[in-house]
């Protein structure tokens, strides 16, 4: 039989013949490789036998040069004029968190609200190791309206009976729009929404222009793109989750060089709704 990729707590407890309160305090002083998935704590097979042979730290992981996470219009811009050339897999903040929190992507884009602010208790909450969180922009996101229903919907609590397109299960929109309908005292039986959510930023403010739908919570960039009516409700944080080793490989090295021009700077002011004053600021570091 194959032995398996991760290892529980209790599997690890067995494997070093301690108690497996050990084993949890060992996470808790970050003295042992471990993650954090779903909220259920995981051990790499391969990094525990490397730690357990001497090596004191986790096996670096070879991570593909792939950009996951949330979609961000001047993100992905950036990836194709900065000449980065790597994959892109727009799945989502918490699908991108994860996925990288198993290896297998070198980048994540986040915004995840959070009781103190933007992405840095959810990070911190997955015992990343060798991994840093770096500022991309503060965005404003709002209300993208069809003309018809434009001068009807003034605010969140307008929606109801309204056609709305919501975002894929796992993405930063979709836990912010469940906390402004808590917030309104409305439930999912107040819309009328489509079968089938929208993966990107472009596709929901799409499915607007379209009449698919009449309204949805997106970002000013894509309201102004698709020319549509916009409500301002908040500023967000879209930051980048980059493996410390990825972020010397010529692609990362690429994107983060590119990040410095101006020609980023233009952009984001032509695209509207972007604050890139804090674009590479240190936010979380692991240990």
């Amino acid at each position: 039989m194959d032995s398996p990729t991760y290892l529980t707590t209790r599997e690890v407890a067995d494997l070093l013949r301690v108690k497996e309160r050990k084993v949890y305090d060992m996470v808790a002083n970050g003295e042992i490789p471990h993650r954090k998935i779903t909220g259920k704590l995981l051990f790499p097979q391969a990094e525990i036998m490397g730690w357990i042979e001497g090596e004191g730290r986790a096996r670096p992981i070879e991570r593909p040069a792939l950009v996951t996470g949330s979609h961000d219009p001047l993100l992905d811009w950036a990836l194709r004029e900065s000449g980065a050339a790597m994959a892109t897999l727009w799945n989502g903040s918490r699908a991108g968190l994860e996925i990288f929190a198993e290896g297998r992507a070198a980048l994540a884009g986040l915004h995840i609200p959070g009781a103190e602010g933007w992405n840095t208790e959810a990070v911190a909450e997955q015992g990343l190791r060798d991994a840093v969180l770096i500022g991309w922009a503060r965005r404003t996101r709002g209300l993208i309206l069809s003309p018809s229903v434009a001068e009807m919907v003034k605010g969140f609590a307008d929606l109801r009976g309204r056609r709305v397109v919501l975002r894929q299960e796992g993405a930063g929109t979709t836990a912010l729009f469940a906390r402004l309908m808590a917030e309104a005292g409305m439930t999912p039986a107040d819309l009328i929404t489509p079968a089938s959510p929208a993966h990107t930023e472009s596709d929901a403010a799409a499915a607007v222009a379209a009449g698919e739908a009449e309204a949805t919570l997106g970002i000013e960039a894509m309201a102004r793109q698709f020319r549509l009516t916009f409500r301002p409700l908040l500023h967000e944080r879209f930051d980048l989750l980059i493996d410390r080793r990825a972020y010397f490989t010529e692609p990362v090295q690429r994107l983060v060089a590119f990040m410095r021009s101006d020609t980023v700077a233009a952009k984001a002011a032509a695209f509207g709704g972007y604050d890139v004053s804090g674009m590479g600021t240190v936010r979380w570091l692991s240990p």
